[in-house]
């Protein structure tokens, strides 16, 4: 238990003691470290724990507030200040700072992940999950860097976490697709033919259908129908595998829905529904009853035509994720499947499944180019795909820009501060910081060799000037905890920007190597080093490179 938990159990201790509180609303009365400049006036710590037991016992909050100061005290507490109406202000001592100091250097990322053991928990965690019928556009990389990030988190924190991607490759789309190849071949072979609406209009499918024509020769179109629709899902699908390769992200699945119908899973779960009498039919075709589940309206399974649709399918997968043994199951999804959350919830419920499932919805993302949204047709094929934006911007700023905004809310791409090589960017600020932190480290031991073996004694020499960074970094820790529990992947690329701030500050104020000084500058330096693995543990879990020189 690191100084700040071990503080929060004292005063959490000391809460059920005086006020015979109980656990629930202990989880309430958390010390709260103050990161932010401006809220230096409000201590180290804040809490808002009396206003909160007030509530409880009746009495004012302000009450509470004063009993707690005269009653409550620690050795790591120099000072409990009342701010009203009832919040208490706590401000730590010096040897609480080289203490938090030394446990951040001894510790390294472990001072960052959970103190306790983590359950037996298994993470399904499916994203993109693109149709393989064209390039993955710049939309999925929303959902990409959502999904990739918060698998990492997890991983990060010990949980057992699959990265899963869902292969659309049953259904009319894929006729369509093999439709469109054989519309391409013909047009390059001199055959007059247009690309009928619904057809995939896209470029690739033209170079496509140049390569198709280049392996198998100008007697290609005497082939099945299957054969186009095989190879133009193989081929798309393998680009798509690339460019994610080339986005950073690695799957450790890739689920085909076709494996649900030749499976006979789809058959299987439904005859279970059944036999619940929680599928009924009307119209020739078969219903799943969600609405008894809390569905706005109960959903066709099975067309009066004899085909399946998607949902049967859904069901199906989630069926099938629940049988592998995960206990959270959490999909990435853009915003057009507002519905499909409610309805896989009525499913869970209706197959009684206990694993937990959450779906994330995101929202759109405009590209905007010399402050213009750039315009663009599915239908004309006029897109821009993914890769021309990690073409463009490169890796780092593309993970990064699709993340720096919450997900339920729309995200401007703008590809002007994209390529810019300066602070404005908050890639190169962070980035920037790393490099510079490298090179103070260096050229400190080039000009005090005698510091390079610095250590955790080196931390009882911290002074105040250090005390805000030392609190913004340990921080972290909260950070990553409230992003596994509320999925707010956004909040870990304002953390890093925001670290890379203190860092820029603190350089212009505090002189970090000190000649006449070498106790001062070695406690300094140690922070750096502290400073430094903490971008780097952020900048990893973002998937973001550090460079050593820029």
């Amino acid at each position: 238990m690191n100084m700040l938990a071990t503080l929060q159990d004292a005063f959490s201790q000391f809460i059920i003691k005086k006020f015979s509180a109980s656990d629930e609303l202990i989880k309430q009365c958390q010390l709260i470290l103050n990161t932010d400049q401006q809220r230096q006036a409000f201590g180290d710590l804040s809490t808002s724990a009396a206003l909160i037991i007030a509530k409880k016992c009746g009495q004012s909050p302000m009450q509470i507030a004063n009993e707690c100061i005269k009653e409550f005290s620690h050795q790591f507490v120099k000072d409990i200040a009342i701010a009203r109406p009832g919040f208490l202000n706590i401000s730590l001592t010096d040897q609480a700072f080289s203490l938090l100091t030394q446990e951040l250097f001894e510790q390294r990322a472990a001072y960052f992940k959970p103190g306790f053991p983590i359950p037996k928990t298994k993470v399904s965690l499916e994203f993109v999950s693109a149709n393989p019928t064209g390039p993955l556009h710049f939309g999925h990389g929303r959902g990409g860097i959502i999904g990739d990030v918060l698998g990492n988190i997890f991983t990060f924190f010990g949980y057992a976490t699959t990265k899963e991607f869902y292969i659309n490759d049953a259904g009319t789309q894929i006729d369509k697709l093999g439709m469109s190849l054989v519309v391409r071949c013909q047009q390059i072979l001199g055959i007059e033919t247009a690309m009928p609406e619904d057809g995939y209009h896209g470029e690739y499918l033209k170079e496509l259908a140049k390569q198709c024509i280049s392996e198998h020769g100008n007697h290609v179109l005497e082939k099945s129908e299957e054969f186009f629709k095989q190879y133009a899902q193989d081929h798309l699908l393998s680009h798509i595998k690339n460019t994610l390769q080339e986005y950073g992200i690695v799957f450790d699945i890739f689920f085909s829905e076709k494996n649900l119908h030749t499976s006979n899973a789809i058959n299987h779960i439904i005859d279970v529904l059944l036999q619940k009498k929680l599928i009924y039919e009307h119209e020739g075709a078969l219903w799943l009853a969600s609405t008894k589940f809390g569905d706005d309206k109960d959903r066709v399974v099975k067309k009066a035509t004899g085909e399946w649709t998607y949902v049967a399918a859904d069901i199906a997968y989630l069926k099938n994720k629940a049988d592998r043994g995960f206990n959270n199951i959490i999909m990435v999804l853009g915003h057009d499947h507002h519905s499909y959350s409610t309805r896989l919830q009525a499913v869970r419920a209706a197959l009684e499944i206990e694993a937990k499932l959450d779906i994330i919805l995101y929202q759109l993302v405009k590209i905007k180019d010399n402050g213009k949204e750039v315009r663009m047709s599915k239908r004309k094929g006029t897109m821009i795909y993914l890769e021309d934006i990690i073409e463009a911007a490169g890796k780092d700023v593309a993970r990064f820009f699709y993340l720096h905004r919450k997900a339920d809310a729309q995200l401007d791409f703008d590809i002007e501060l994209a390529l810019k090589k300066t602070e404005e960017n908050p890639v190169y600020y962070i980035q920037y910081a790393y490099v510079r932190i490298t090179s103070i480290i260096n050229n400190a031991i080039d000009l005090m060799p005698v510091i390079v073996n610095f250590n955790q004694q080196d931390a009882l020499h911290i002074t105040n000037n250090e005390h805000q960074l030392i609190k913004k970094i340990a921080s972290l820790k909260n950070v990553l905890e409230s992003i596994v529990e509320h999925y707010q992947i956004h909040t870990l690329t304002y953390y890093l920007v925001e670290l890379a701030q203190h860092f820029h500050t603190y350089y212009g104020n505090v002189k970090i190597i000190d000649l006449a000084d070498t106790q001062k500058t070695k406690a300094r330096l140690l922070l750096l080093v502290i400073l430094k693995r903490t971008l780097g543990i952020g900048l990893d879990l973002l998937g973001i490179s550090k460079p050593e020189r820029m």
